[in-house]
C-alpha cells in the first residue's frame, strides 16, 4: 500500500494530467513580474526557528513527561524508516552551541516552543511542575538575551501531554481549553518577565487535519468529517483564553504580545477568467487560513465554510452541521484576540472547482469542492508537497492585508527542504529559494502589508514529524549518525546571512558576490563531512536510489490511474 504522502502527490499529478488531457492550459499566463531591488524598513527583525519535539531530544530525560509524538513515533509504521524524535539534534544539550550559530549568523531573533509535558509532565498544573524543564528554558532564554537574540515563544508546536490524549481524548475535549490556559499561565509566570512574543499555537490546521481527520500525525486519529472540526473549534477558543489571561493578568506588567502562527498555501484559480475557479480558490484559503484567522479577526468561521459544510450535513442526513457553532457570547470573547499574526508559508497550488457528491462520505477535503494542481515546471528539491512558487507569497500576504484590516504580521515559517540526506551542502536551491520568497515579501512590504519579521525556516535540520529524518529543511545540516550531532554551515548561511547584513537586496552585483562567497564557505565544510568515515560511498549511492525509486513509483501509480480514469470515460 502506498504511503499517504505519495497517494497525495499520485492525486495532485494526475489531475495535471487530466487538465491537460482535457485542454492546452497556458501554465504562463500569469505573469507575477520581476525581481525587486531595494531594502526593508529599519527594524525589520530577521530570525529562524525550530520547534521543541524536532530539536530537542532528551525525550525521558530530567522529569519530562511523554507527549503524544512520544508515544506516535515509538509505534512501527508511523514514522518513515520507524525514526523518532528522541535523541533529534540533542539541543536540550547544546543550547551553548546552537546561540553561538545564532550569533555568527547575526539573527536577531530566534523561534522556539516550549514543551508542555517537559514542565507539566501531566499536563496539569496542580500535579507537578517540573522545575528541571523550567531551567532548561530558563538557560536558553536568559542566553539568548545575553546574546542580543530576542526570544519568539511558542507555547504549543504539537506535542501535547499524552496523559491529555489519554484521559480526555485530547483537543476533542473542551477540557483542554482550561488546561491549555493553566500551562500558558505558568509560563506568562516563570518566562514573561524577559519573553516579549507569545504565539499561542503553531499551526493549528495541521494539528487538526493531520492528527484527527487524516491520521498522519500524532495522536493518529481518523475522525473524518467531524474530528478536525471539533479540535479546531476548541484550540481557537483556547487560543481567546490564553490571550485573555494575558491581557488581564500580565500585559500591563510585562509589555508583551499574544499572537498564533497560521500557516497557509496561496491558491490560485486555474483559470482566471473562470468564476467558478476564482470561487474555488478563494474556498481554498477560506478553509485553510481563514478557519482560524477570520474568527480570531471577525468573531466567526468564514461564511463560505458554514454555507459549505451546512448544505453537505444536511444532504447527509444530520440534524446540525458538522462544523461546530460559537454562541454570540463566544464570538464576541474570540473577536479580536490577536496582537499578531504569525504566517507560515511554503507554497501554492493552481485550484479548480470540482464536485464531491455528498455521498462520499464526510470528509473536510470534499467539503471544499475543490481541486488542486502543480505546474510540472515548478521546482520541486524535497517535500513532495513543497513547489517553490515565490509569487504566492506575495499574493498570500496582500490577501491578510485586505481580509483582516492589514494586521501586524510575523513570517514565523518558511523555508525549502531536500528530501535525500544529502552530504552536499552547496544548497544552491535553498539560497535561491529563500532570494525569491524574500524578495517577494519585499514587494508585499512595498504594497503596504505591515510585515515586522521574517523567520527561515529552519536553523537546523531536525525530526520532519511523519516523515522522519528524510527531509532537511536546516540551514545547518546535523549529522544524525554521529551520537553528537554535529552542525556544518550549509551554503544558505552565509547567503542569508547576507541578506540580514545588507537588510534586502541592495542592487544586482551584491547579490552575485553573495553566492560566490556562499559556495566557497560550504566548500569547507564539504570536505569535513567527506571525510567522515560514517558517510561512505555506498551510503550515498542507498541515497540516491531511494528518492528514484520512489519518484518511479508515483509516476507508475499516476500513468495507471490514468489508464482507470480513460476506461471509466
Amino acid at each position: 500500500m502506498l504511503p499517504q504522502s505519495m497517494l497525495r502527490t499520485c492525486h495532485l499529478l494526475v489531475l495535471m494530467l487530466c487538465v491537460s488531457a482535457i485542454e492546452d492550459f497556458d501554465w504562463t499566463k500569469n505573469d507575477h513580474g520581476s525581481f525587486y531591488y531595494g531594502v526593508f524598513p529599519t527594524g525589520f527583525s530577521w530570525g529562524a526557528g525550530g520547534s521543541a519535539y524536532q530539536t530537542e531530544g532528551a525525550w525521558n530525560v530530567d522529569g519530562k513527561g511523554m507527549s503524544i509524538w512520544d508515544a506516535f513515533a515509538h509505534k512501527k509504521g508511523k514514522i518513515f524508516l520507524n525514526d523518532t524524535g528522541d535523541f533529534s539534534c540533542e539541543g536540550y544539550h547544546k543550547v551553548k552551541d546552537d546561540i553561538s550559530l545564532m550569533k555568527d549568523m547575526n539573527l536577531k531573533h530566534y523561534r522556539f516552543s516550549i514543551s508542555w509535558p517537559r514542565i507539566l509532565p501531566t499536563g496539569i498544573k496542580n500535579e507537578n511542575i517540573n522545575e528541571k524543564g523550567i531551567k532548561y528554558y530558563d538557560d536558553l532564554i536568559n542566553k539568548l538575551l545575553e546574546n542580543k537574540i530576542t526570544p519568539i515563544v511558542t507555547l504549543y508546536h504539537w506535542d501535547l501531554p499524552q496523559i491529555l490524549e489519554e484521559k480526555y481524548r485530547g483537543w476533542q475535549n473542551a477540557s483542554m481549553v482550561n488546561l491549555f490556559n493553566d500551562f500558558a499561565n505558568l509560563c506568562f509566570e516563570r518566562f514573561g518577565n524577559r519573553v516579549r512574543h507569545w504565539i499561542t499555537f503553531n499551526n493549528p490546521w495541521s494539528i487538526a487535519v493531520e492528527g484527527y481527520e487524516t491520521g498522519e500525525h500524532a495522536p493518529g486519529l481518523k475522525l473524518r468529517g467531524v474530528g478536525a472540526y471539533k479540535a479546531a473549534h476548541h484550540i481557537i477558543k483556547a487560543h481567546a483564553k490564553v490571550w485573555h489571561t494575558y491581557d488581564t493578568q500580565w500585559r500591563n506588567k510585562q509589555k508583551g504580545l499574544v499572537g498564533i502562527s497560521l500557516s497557509g498555501d496561496w491558491g490560485e484559480p486555474v483559470d482566471i477568467s473562470n468564476q467558478r475557479d476564482i470561487e474555488a480558490a478563494e474556498r481554498y484559503v477560506q478553509f485553510y487560513m481563514g478557519w482560524f484567522a477570520t474568527p480570531l479577526f471577525n468573531g466567526d468561521y468564514p461564511q463560505v465554510m458554514k454555507d459549505y459544510i451546512g448544505r453537505k450535513s444536511a444532504q447527509q442526513g444530520l440534524g446540525a452541521s458538522r462544523l461546530p457553532v460559537f454562541t454570540a457570547q463566544e464570538k464576541s470573547y474570540i473577536r479580536g484576540t490577536c496582537d499578531f499574526l504569525g504566517i507560515g508559508h511554503f507554497t501554492t497550488r493552481y485550484i479548480t472547482q470540482k464536485n464531491y457528491p455528498s455521498g462520499r462520505g464526510n470528509s473536510y477535503f470534499t467539503d471544499r469542492d475543490l481541486a488542486e494542481l502543480v505546474d510540472p515546471r515548478w521546482p520541486d528539491p524535497g517535500s513532495e508537497w513543497l513547489y517553490s512558487v515565490p509569487w504566492g507569497f506575495r499574493s498570500l500576504l496582500n490577501f491578510v492585508k485586505k481580509q483582516y484590516g492589514n494586521p501586524m504580521i510575523y513570517v514565523t515559517e518558511n523555508g525549502v527542504s531536500e528530501k535525500m540526506r544529502c552530504t552536499d551542502l552547496c544548497d544552491d536551491w535553498r539560497m535561491q529559494y529563500f532570494k525569491d520568497y524574500i524578495n517577494e515579501m519585499l514587494k508585499a512590504i512595498k504594497d503596504g502589508v505591515n510585515i515586522k519579521a521574517y523567520t527561515a525556516w529552519s536553523l537546523l535540520d531536525k525530526f520532519e514529524w511523519d516523515e522522519g529524518y528524510s527531509e532537511r529543511f536546516g540551514l545547518y545540516y546535523v549529522d544524525f549518525r554521529d551520537k553528537n550531532k554535529p552542525r556544518y554551515p550549509k551554503a544558505s548561511v552565509q547567503y542569508y546571512k547576507s541578506i540580514i547584513s545588507s537588510n534586502g537586496f541592495p542592487n544586482q552585483r551584491e547579490l552575485e558576490s553573495w553566492k560566490g562567497k556562499a559556495i566557497e564557505t560550504c566548500s569547507s565544510s564539504n570536505q569535513l563531512l567527506a571525510a567522515d568515515p560514517l558517510i561512505s560511498h555506498m551510503g550515498m549511492v542507498t541515497e540516491i536510489v531511494v528518492p528514484t525509486m520512489c519518484t518511479l513509483s508515483i509516476l507508475l501509480s499516476a500513468v495507471f490511474l490514468m489508464f482507470l480514469l480513460r476506461r471509466r470515460l
